[in-house]
């Protein structure tokens, strides 16, 4: 019997105790197994797929099915914070949805612990990433837009604001990030949800809180980099956006190709990722 997040979290605290670990919520079928692949490849000690039912998966050592309803408004936010919670203090999360792909500097030769150990050394307790949308060129064929052997990605078009808080001030180190198909067809993407930053990888402590807006409670968490030089980021490749945008019944009858003239044949390299400025090793090498 596959049991629920919460059960599985009061009964395991020993299996939290040392990261990495990948909280992966899947939404829907597509490319379940894909992610979790990749999530074990990279380099994850422990992989927690959350779904509303059971899924058909290979057993694996590293790989806990958990029941949660991931379809719920915002559900990514009961599921790490309680994930926070129930993980020994300074364990280092990861949090993605199907169809979602983490790639990190060097990530083809180094593992996803000896890039965080690196980061920890530099005090810092959080990594950005940038959400890169994915998308199937040809909607015909793929009319869930997604494809990994014929996956795209827009090659330009980012770019940043200033971000400003609640009393209307600008904090230190942080922007919001925009780009991709959020950005080309944001008349089908409600505002709150057109930026492509999100602390995707973060160590746990007693307290922290993780937003609906992928922000934390804590705003050195959201920060891009310390004070005093640049730091890693990281991205996610993404057919989330391209799924949904090809699904919806607002967007589906109105798009028919997501391609446009920067668009490039993603190669599932982080060395192609950071060529483009998508994402920045810092002072790892």
């Amino acid at each position: 019997m596959v049991p629920t997040l919460s059960t599985y979290l009061q009964g395991n605290r020993s299996e939290l105790a040392a990261g990495p670990i990948a909280v992966i919520l899947c939404e829907d079928q597509t490319e379940i197994a894909s992610t979790l692949e990749h999530a074990e490849r990279v380099g994850f000690k422990l992989i927690l797929a959350l779904s509303p039912e059971p899924l058909a998966l290979a057993d694996r050592p590293r790989l806990r099915n958990l029941i949660f309803d991931t379809r719920r408004a915002d559900a990514h936010v009961g599921a790490v914070n309680a994930v926070n919670d129930a993980a020994m203090s300074g364990t280092w999360l990861y949090y993605g949805y199907n169809a979602e792909y983490l790639f990190f500097p060097f990530s083809e030769t180094r593992r996803v612990g000896e890039m965080l150990a690196f980061h920890t050394e530099e005090r810092r307790a959080s990594m950005l990433s940038y959400v890169i949308d994915l998308y199937a060129p040809d909607l015909q064929r793929n009319p869930n837009a997604v494809s990994l052997t014929d996956a795209m990605f827009d090659a330009s078009g980012y770019y940043s604001l200033g971000r400003r808080n609640a009393q209307g001030e600008y904090p230190e180190r942080q922007l919001d990030f925009h780009g991709g198909l959020r950005w080309r067809f944001e008349e089908h993407i409600p505002e709150d949800r057109r930026r492509i930053d999100r602390i995707a990888l973060f160590r746990s402590r007693p307290g922290l809180r993780l937003l609906p807006d992928h922000r934390f409670s804590d705003e050195e968490y959201n920060t891009y980099s310390c004070p005093w030089h640049h730091n890693l980021t990281c991205a996610v490749a993404s057919f989330r956006v391209a799924k949904a945008l090809a699904s919806n019944p607002g967007s589906r009858d109105e798009i028919t190709d997501f391609r446009w003239r920067n668009s490039r044949r993603f190669d599932w390299s982080a060395q192609q990722l950071m060529d483009l400025g998508l994402m920045e090793p810092g002072q790892w090498f």
